[in-house]
């Protein structure tokens, strides 16, 4: 629609693409602190971004997203991870989340050492129930955090390389209001571009 109505090459398009994408990103990387707190919840959980052929059967295709959203305060943090080892997953909890947050997770084998890491650490099988009935502990936020950043990231043309892009905008769309969006990304485009401060040209 962009290159019948303005006439423009699909390079320029592209290119502005990937501008915007730069904008969202630095906005997402400005704000993400670690979330959570001593004593404060923080759900966390994995989720493929994928495609199956003719909706049947095995996922072909797709990113591995880390995320994690704290109760409390509706904080968030998204990670394209190519691994869903201990090593990686441990080095993304201790960069998000404040030791001492109560980290509510499912089974996975990757997070057992969370207890000892300054961590209090709940599970829930979800293969027996969504809820565990002892200690009350579900990944329901995380979960419909999943549906809402899904609803947002392109079924179609997307590509593995932009997913930062697509998370970062995904994030961007949840933490503003539809009329506010609009101008908030243009107060970011003037903070990362600055007309006042132009980047030195490369020598």
């Amino acid at each position: 629609m962009v290159r019948n109505e303005l006439g423009l090459s699909n390079k320029t398009i592209c290119d502005w693409a990937s501008f915007c994408r730069e904008v969202l990103i630095e906005w997402s990387v400005k704000r993400q602190g670690k979330i959570g707190g001593k004593d404060m919840i923080v759900e966390i959980d994995e989720s493929k971004f994928g495609k199956r052929k003719y909706n049947v059967g095995r996922i072909v295709e797709g990113q591995w997203v880390f995320g994690g959203i704290c109760r409390e305060t509706k904080s968030t943090f998204l990670v394209p991870v190519e691994k869903r080892d201990k090593d990686t997953l441990l080095q993304i909890i201790k960069d998000k989340i404040e030791p001492g947050s109560i980290i509510i997770s499912d089974c996975w084998k990757a997070y057992n050492c969370l207890q000892d890491e300054g961590y209090q650490h709940l599970t829930v099988n979800h293969s027996v129930n969504f809820v565990d009935p002892t200690t009350l502990a579900h990944t329901n936020t995380v979960e419909r955090l999943w549906r809402e950043v899904k609803l947002k990231v392109p079924l179609f043309g997307r590509r593995k390389k932009h997913f930062l892009g697509y998370l970062a905008r995904s994030m961007f769309l949840m933490a503003f209001e539809e009329e506010k969006r609009f101008h908030q990304f243009l107060l970011e485009v003037a903070a990362l571009y600055n007309p006042l401060h132009p980047p030195h040209p490369q020598s």
